[in-house]
Parts: C-alpha cells; sequence; structure tokens
C-alpha cells in the first residue's frame, strides 16, 4: 500500500486539469504579454522608415564629403571623417562664427517665445476658469491661431508686416502714431521682432490648451478655503494654481521648447530661403547650408550636432525635474 501511493498521488496530479493546463496558461500568458507589442509593431515599423532611416542616413552623411558633385551617388562620395564637424564648430572661421550667430539667436529667440507662449497661455487659461456668458466662444477664438495651417496664418502675417500697405503699419504708424514712420519688418533689425511674434501667436494657444485641461484637476475646494482664509486671487496663484500645475508645466516648458528650437516652417515662410542675420534660425542656416550652398557633408554635420545638444538638454532638464519632483513635500 505504501509504496503504490506516491506512483497513485503522480497519477492523479499528471491527470489533474490545474497541471495539465499548465503550458496552456503559460501560452496564453506570452500571448496577451506578446499582444501590445503586436499591436505597436506597425507604428515601430513606421517610426523606423520615417525617422530613425534618415536619421541613420544623415549621421553617415557628416562623416562624407558630399557636394553637388555626388547627388546623383552619394555613397561613391569621399570620406572626410571629423572635418565637418571640425569646420562646423570652428568659431573663427566663417562657417563656424555664422553657424554660432544662428545658434545664439535661436536660443535668445526660444527662450523668449516659450515664455512668452507660457506666460499668455496660463494667464488666459486662469481667467477662462470662472463661468460667464461667452466663455466656450471665447475659448473656441483663443484656439484658432493654433487651428490654422501654419502656412496659410503665416502668409497672412507677411502680408501684414509689409512696408508699404502692411496692416501693422498702418495700425502702429497710420492710426496710433506710434512709429515716426512705417518699419521694414521683414529685413533688418526688426525681423526679429516680427518672428517672434508670429510665434508667440502661434504657439500660445497650445500652453492655453495644456493649462487649462491641468487647472481641471484642481478641487474647487481649495480655492473656497483659501478665500475663506482671506487669501486674494495673487495669493491663490502662487500657493494653490502653481504648485498644482507643476507637472503640466513641465512637460509643457519642454515640448515649447523643441517645438520651437527646431521650427522650420515659421522662419522659412516668412523670410524665404535666405532669412536676414537678426531672424537666422539655425533650422533655416542648415537648411542653406545643405541645400544652398550645396554642401550636403556639412549640412549634416550642423544637423548632427543640433540633435546632440537638444539631447542634452532634454536630459538634463529631465533629470533636474524629476530630482526636483522627488525631492518636493
Amino acid at each position: 500500500m505504501t509504496a503504490t501511493a506516491p506512483a497513485a498521488e503522480a497519477a492523479v496530479r499528471k491527470s489533474s486539469p490545474g497541471t495539465a493546463g499548465g503550458p496552456r496558461r503559460r501560452t496564453g500568458r506570452i500571448r496577451r504579454i506578446g499582444l501590445p507589442y503586436l499591436l505597436l509593431l506597425p507604428a515601430l515599423l513606421f517610426e523606423l522608415l520615417v525617422h530613425l532611416v534618415p536619421m541613420v542616413i544623415g549621421i553617415v552623411m557628416s562623416f562624407k564629403e558630399l557636394t553637388q558633385f555626388y547627388i546623383r551617388d552619394w555613397g561613391a562620395a569621399p570620406w572626410a571623417g571629423l572635418d565637418n564637424y571640425s569646420v562646423s564648430v570652428d568659431f573663427d572661421a566663417p562657417v563656424g562664427e555664422a553657424l554660432l550667430h544662428s545658434f545664439l539667436v535661436t536660443i535668445a529667440f526660444t527662450l523668449l517665445s516659450v515664455g512668452l507662449c507660457w506666460l499668455t497661455g496660463t494667464a488666459a487659461a486662469v481667467f477662462m476658469q470662472d463661468t460667464f456668458r461667452g466663455r466656450g466662444l471665447l475659448r473656441a477664438l483663443f484656439l484658432v491661431p493654433y487651428a490654422l495651417p501654419v502656412y496659410a496664418a503665416v502668409i497672412t502675417w507677411v502680408f501684414m508686416f509689409q512696408h508699404d500697405n502692411g496692416l501693422v503699419n498702418h495700425v502702429l504708424h497710420d492710426q496710433l502714431g506710434i512709429t515716426g514712420k512705417p518699419s521694414f519688418w521683414l529685413i533688418g533689425d526688426n525681423s526679429f521682432v516680427a518672428l517672434l511674434t508670429v510665434s508667440v501667436w502661434k504657439g500660445w494657444p497650445f500652453a492655453f490648451l495644456i493649462v487649462t485641461a491641468g487647472l481641471q484637476n484642481i478641487p474647487r475646494e481649495l480655492y473656497e478655503a483659501a478665500a475663506l482664509d482671506g487669501a486674494g486671487m495673487i495669493q491663490q496663484i502662487r500657493r494653490i494654481t502653481l504648485p498644482s500645475l507643476r507637472p503640466v508645466n513641465q512637460v509643457l516648458v519642454l515640448v515649447l521648447f523643441l517645438w520651437t528650437f527646431n521650427d522650420f516652417n515659421t522662419p522659412y515662410v516668412l523670410f524665404g530661403k535666405t532669412a536676414p542675420e537678426a531672424a537666422d534660425l539655425i533650422s533655416v542656416h542648415i537648411y542653406q547650408a545643405s541645400f544652398v550652398t550645396w554642401d550636403f557633408g556639412t549640412g549634416s554635420a550642423m544637423s548632427v550636432l543640433l540633435l546632440l545638444f537638444l539631447l542634452v538638454v532634454t536630459g538634463v532638464y529631465l533629470v533636474l525635474t524629476s530630482r526636483r519632483r522627488r525631492t518636493a513635500p
């Protein structure tokens, strides 16, 4: 009896539905785990074809002496090594000096544009929190610049910035008398102001939309309790609104920075192929170095340097914000 008990127990265990279904459960678990990755596979392949493959090709091109003579067969271009990079970062030479100037202009433009977009969008979102008649219509009007196609909106601004018959000069000079004479907005130093104006006009509705969504998660009871304690509107914004919006603002500022720093459509449509020196953003500068002077190797090296800069800035920003989030009470 004692000898046959283990054998009988093993036979019962083998015939048990729980043990027989073990491999089946493992197979079902693998299928459930692999299904999300299978569904993401088309998007990953599309991302590979649209972004990663051109990125790798651009990095390879940055190590080649690729000019207009090798456009038909860029693989046959001679290997240049790090020469394109050394030319780009040689700030004493004309190419490097022009790239440094464009980089500094882009930094100033990005900081001003992101700051003004965030400030305007946040102020509008806070103002639109209170219920009043016509709030829905006003919200829809606020989103019009963001909803318009970029080319149509910027071309409209081109006509508005015209020297002789533009709306901007008509209002500032003819109607208000602020300027002594009609200004040239698309050339000279005023081009930076014109570019910044269009960028802020086009970008602040996105900040308004994101901040409005973030404000919906703040309980109204906090504001009511603060009002009972005697806190005014400014104190409520400082003590309740801004701290509660910190996670939203961290993502918003990063997205606005990347979009604005890489913006090509706005300056290209506003100024054409050759931007004024005061508004020479690095995206247009790289385009000129690649497709105007036909030096694709140097232009690719500039693009790789821009990519490295944005990766470093993004990494540092994420590290600082995550550390601040962990140390926050």
